[in-house]
């Protein structure tokens, strides 16, 4: 893919302290800008974070599409969710913080409910600030993780790299090596909203999805895999065929996604991208297809973003609009009103708001995260896809978000 049309600058976006060193570095900020159409990507060397998103609609008109702060100060917060950020060693869920490795236990972090790992632990590669170079309009970013850092064996030496491509792909390739056998399981977690990152839940439901997959991991109710699989067909996570997503959700036992879908693969393509996903928004004419190399893909619905009054939930229907999809007429939606805290209402808490770009106020449901993967709790299941590293191998994970608009 060539990237002649492409204009990348370089910036700082604040400082930070290395979570080893102690130290203060610098961040930078890297933009890409198309200059046919005037889309734009940022992406900041701590922790790799997908900052900002700006896409044209049908008639031209630019939105940021991906949910963030303005600066660094907002990613440091307790209460920020992995926005945009390359989450690892190992990304998703470890159950009960251990696994065995060539015969040794070995315990990490208990971060998820004081049970489980997850995304990496406590101070996961979110939380630093990782060296670059460029090469024309790439990005290289690396990072040298230490032996036990977090609890994970060997020398871990990380390299992403990072570039907007003419026909408006964002490409990221990680590569690892390691001194020891390790887990590991990268992915980026930018929440995406095609209406625009401010626009809430509302235009949330409206997004159209599909994703490549005949079944799902199966997990309990504090979303641990089993180890078995659950088929899609009949059931809501049957999103081979485009689905408008409120109308989804409402059909779930659960109060959105937050499962791992498990990539359709030909044989012999193991290694290759392959389709995971396309997401349109058809009132903006937005749409996002992701390809990777990995055999799965977290869909995750911001089902833990506040709700102050505890009343945000899909409707069955939720479009402004009759408008018909891969020849499918969907149906005229109700609109989903939310009471304030304005509204003196006796039944909004005083939960903390999560307050991002803008002064935006993010709510559940305000955006969805694609995030591809090999599967979660890997490192306990001996049926799925293996996540070990050892020494004299590489770790390769490749993923394209692709943005355009229908006419």
């Amino acid at each position: 893919m060539t990237s002649h049309n492409i204009e990348l600058s370089i910036d700082t976006f604040g400082s930070v302290e290395n979570p080893i060193t102690k130290k203060q570095e610098e961040v930078k900020k890297f933009t890409w800008r198309n200059v046919e159409n005037g889309m734009s990507v940022v992406l900041i060397s701590y922790g790799v974070i997908i900052q900002s998103i700006k896409v044209p609609d049908r008639s031209g008109n630019l939105a940021d599409v991906v949910c963030g702060f303005d600066d660094v100060s907002g990613y440091l917060q307790s209460n920020n969710p992995y926005f945009g950020a390359m989450v690892g060693r190992v990304a998703n869920r470890i159950a009960h913080g251990e696994f065995v490795l060539n015969g040794e236990v070995r315990k990490v972090a208990k971060n998820w409910n004081n049970k489980h790992h997850l995304h990496g632990g406590i101070i996961g590669f979110n939380k630093f600030n990782f060296n670059h170079y460029v090469v024309g309009n790439v990005v290289y970013l690396s990072h040298l993780s230490p032996d036990n850092f977090e609890g994970y064996p060997g020398d871990l030496l990380l390299t992403i790299k990072c570039e907007l491509t003419s026909d408006n792909s964002i490409a990221m390739e990680y590569k690892a090596t390691s001194s020891k056998s390790t887990p590991i399981n990268l992915t980026n977690h930018s929440y995406f909203n095609l209406a625009g990152h401010e626009t809430g839940f509302e235009e949330l439901y409206k997004h159209v999805i599909s994703i490549n997959a005949d079944k799902i991991t199966e997990t309990d109710s504090e979303s641990i895999p089993t180890g078995k699989f659950t088929n899609v067909g009949g059931t809501p996570f049957d999103l081979r065929i485009s689905k408008e997503l409120g109308p989804a959700m409402r059909n779930l036992n659960a109060i959105g996604y937050d499962d791992n879908f498990c990539i359709n693969i030909p044989k012999g393509f193991q290694n290759s991208l392959n389709f995971v996903s396309r997401a349109v928004h058809p009132p903006s004419g937005r749409w996002l297809e992701v390809s990777s190399n990995q055999e799965g893909v977290q869909l995750y619905t911001s089902n833990f973003f506040p709700d102050p009054c505890g009343n945000i939930n899909a409707s069955r229907f939720v479009s402004e609009n009759y408008y018909e999809v891969d020849g499918v007429l969907t149906t005229k939606l109700d609109k989903v009103t939310v009471s304030t805290k304005d509204d003196n209402s006796a039944k909004c808490s005083d939960e903390s708001a999560l307050v991002g770009k803008g002064g935006v106020h993010y709510l559940k449901h305000g955006a969805f995260c694609l995030e591809t993967q090999k599967f979660p709790d890997a490192v306990n299941h001996s049926n799925f896809p293996s996540v070990i590293l050892n020494p004299g191998e590489t770790y390769q994970h490749e993923v394209v978000f692709k943005f355009g608009c229908e006419a």
